[in-house]
């Protein structure tokens, strides 16, 4: 999946490039927006059920149609006259529908005509707009579609996002109305691109935020109320000469396997956005005690080979008591990771958010950090001679060599004459951190054991040993 802040998309036009049109799907709750960007982009990326609100953020993905290549970008429910959560969800949607080149109004078929207020709206947008009926699943829904006409928009378009009835018909008619058709897509190359940061934290402790602080707008809806987010949204952000591509994750929580719905999709979401980034930045809440959801976060991201920075949030709120506290929580909770950068910010005020870049920065460094193996291997025999490895079984185990086997993350194989105990593999790391930094990566250590080479089978060795049974035969027969 590859996702994209719709205002790129604009800001790309106005400097001459040639840009991917953007079609914004809008409609009011619960009437099939998500089930129909799944149909278009052909998985099942975009969170859905069977309730209404869902969807709540803009989140972009790439599509096509006949090779046409464009940016479709999902919205939560747009409803006029509402207030709170519902009406930032609604703001976003709004915004989505300005940004875009063409517009995508999903209307549910079967209800019939409940979207006026919406409609005024769209109208004074002035853009291309595509009426899709939904909930068409069959001929004897269609005359339901043909009342739509009543909105003044066009021509509605019977389908159904559920079995992909009529959505070709649809999308033939999205992209006659692009303002200027984008070149065919030709055997795209996939390009590194900027690199890809994950926001990550259980509910609430302010990821949201803090995307919306780094990119200078409100991009992502953001409420009091826990598991605000439901997709993961990426935004291209502009920070300290660089562009980074941040991804908002729904809060990671306890028990995701015993959650439904919404929930448990939006928790598999979060697993896969951080598959898809380079460093993780684990948001904390500092005004409430570290809790095990906490360290849960961290120990995912270390298993995840990703590269780490722990952000404390919330740290205008602090006293000196919560501060003492808080270290004391530190030294004793994230001592595994204790070669992660730390930033201590606060999303709302802004506070320290200039150090974010830097520790990123060194996350990255760590994260893609390549030792040479001549040098790798001096640097070995120096620490064996001068903390040989324990013996084990009467047998003290020899490192014959060393090699880094991948960076992102760095892994390391040492290849030995007999098992490596624990503490000093962790001994290694702890000298190869000292030495050469790593900061902001996890490092992994594994062992290759010579076996020993077994000499009871060979024919020799038989001979030998029948040899032997033979000379005790003759003595006991002389005997």
């Amino acid at each position: 999946m590859s996702e994209f802040d719709v205002t790129d998309m604009v800001e790309a036009a106005s400097e001459g490039e040639t840009p991917v049109p953007v079609v914004a799907v809008v409609g009011r709750p619960n009437v099939g927006k998500s089930s129909l960007v799944n149909r278009i982009i052909g998985r099942r990326e975009a969170v859905v059920e069977d309730v209404p609100g869902v969807t709540r953020d803009r989140v972009a993905y790439d599509a096509e149609w006949q090779d046409i290549p464009f940016t479709l970008v999902d919205t939560g429910g747009w409803e006029t006259s509402v207030s709170g959560l519902a009406a930032m969800v609604a703001r976003q949607a709004e915004y989505a529908a300005q940004a875009a080149d063409v517009v995508l109004f999903v209307v549910d078929a079967t209800v019939g005509i409940t979207d006026a207020a919406v409609t005024r709206v769209l109208r004074r947008a002035r853009k291309p707009v595509v009426l899709a009926a939904n909930k068409v699943d069959g001929r004897m829904q269609e005359a339901d579609a043909l009342e739509l006409w009543n909105l003044g928009v066009g021509e509605p378009y019977p389908i159904s996002a559920l079995h992909g009835r009529g959505t070709g018909d649809m999308l033939d008619a999205v992209v006659e109305a692009f303002p200027e058709k984008p070149e065919p897509v030709i055997d795209p190359v996939e390009e590194e691109g900027p690199p890809r940061i994950a926001l990550l934290g259980r509910p609430n402790v302010g990821k949201s935020s803090l995307l919306n602080r780094v990119a200078d707008e409100e991009r992502v809806v953001v409420d009091s109320v826990a598991g605000t987010t439901r997709d993961s949204v990426d935004e291209l952000i502009e920070l300290g000469g660089q562009t980074w591509k941040f991804i908002d994750t729904a809060g990671i929580r306890r028990r995701y396997r015993a959650l439904q719905g919404a929930d448990y999709y939006a928790t598999m979401r979060t697993g896969q956005a951080l598959e898809r980034a380079e460093v993780a930045v684990v948001l904390m809440d500092v005004s409430e005690p570290l809790a095990e959801q906490d360290i849960r976060v961290v120990e995912q991201v270390v298993e995840s080979g990703r590269g780490l920075v722990l952000a404390f949030n919330k740290w205008d709120t602090l006293d000196e008591e919560r501060r003492y506290y808080l270290e004391k929580e530190i030294d004793r909770q994230l001592s595994r990771v204790s070669w992660a950068p730390r930033v201590n910010v606060s999303a709302r005020t802004g506070r320290h958010m200039e150090k974010l870049v830097p520790a990123l920065e060194t996350s990255l460094a760590g994260w893609n950090q390549r030792i040479p193996t001549g040098q790798l291997n001096n640097w070995v025999k120096d620490q064996v001679a001068s903390t040989p490895p324990p013996a084990r079984g009467g047998k003290q185990p020899k490192i014959l060599f060393a090699t880094q086997a991948d960076a992102r993350p760095p892994h390391f194989i040492l290849f030995t004459t007999g098992f490596l105990e624990d503490n000093y593999r962790r001994f290694i790391e702890r000298r190869l951190r000292e030495d050469f930094g790593f900061e902001g990566s996890p490092v992994h250590i594994s062992m290759r054991i010579r076996e020993k080479k077994n000499t009871a089978g060979t024919p020799q060795n038989r001979a030998s040993k029948g040899s032997s049974r033979n000379d005790g035969k003759a003595r006991g027969g002389r005997r």
